[in-house]
């Protein structure tokens, strides 16, 4: 096995990708904090969203014609940054400077292979500056995810999360991401399983 990138040892690119896979983890424990503010006394954690959030934008991306793998790639990423900054909820950056995505992001990739380095600069800085077809797809998916997860919120019970479904709904650009954000509204969590129980067919 040769290194990927000129001067480093091999040994060295192996460990900085070990410890990226172990930092990313970190996303699995660390909680979506906004949902503490409404009540929320479990919230999902942030790969919970990142999962979800890649699903959506793959959805949105083949409705829009554009290319759903790079559009999932980007929502997959979108958030990696918080193994450093953490959530920091939305009131809390009216009163915090907050360090660029991109700029986390290069610390975070530094001492890894070049390519891929440059595939993760790539898919952040393709995702914040937001001029591509996949990354609007991509973005818009971060905020109907929030959005679907702020009903299934509702229905468990939490009666706080409007103000989440409000302003996810006013962020959405794409047409597709806006009628399923009208669908979810209009529907629920589990319109879905009578429709799986009945073989795919709409219950009568």
């Amino acid at each position: 096995m040769t290194s990927y990138s000129k001067g480093a040892p091999v040994a060295d690119e192996l460990a900085g990708l070990a410890g990226l896979l172990y930092e990313l983890g970190l996303l699995k424990r660390y909680r979506r904090t906004g949902w503490l503010v409404a009540g929320v006394r479990d919230p999902e954690s942030i790969a919970d969203h990142s999962f979800r959030a890649a699903v959506i934008a793959s959805v949105i991306a083949v409705l829009e014609g554009a290319d759903p793998e790079r559009a999932a790639f980007m929502s997959l990423f979108h958030d990696t940054q918080e193994t450093r900054t953490t959530d920091v909820p939305h009131l809390a950056k009216r009163y915090l400077t907050t360090t660029p995505n991109e700029r986390v992001t290069e610390d975070q990739v530094r001492g890894l292979p070049e390519p891929v380095a440059a595939m993760l600069r790539g898919a952040v800085g393709e995702y914040e500056e937001k001029t591509t077809p996949e990354a609007v797809c991509a973005r818009d998916a971060d905020k109907l995810e929030c959005l679907i997860q702020a009903v299934e919120y509702r229905e468990q019970g939490h009666q706080n999360v409007q103000p989440w479904i409000d302003t996810s709904l006013a962020a959405l650009q794409t047409p597709s991401a806006k009628r399923l954000a009208d669908e979810a509204l209009r529907t629920g969590s589990l319109t879905w399983l009578p429709r799986a129980l009945n073989g795919g067919h709409a219950a009568h």
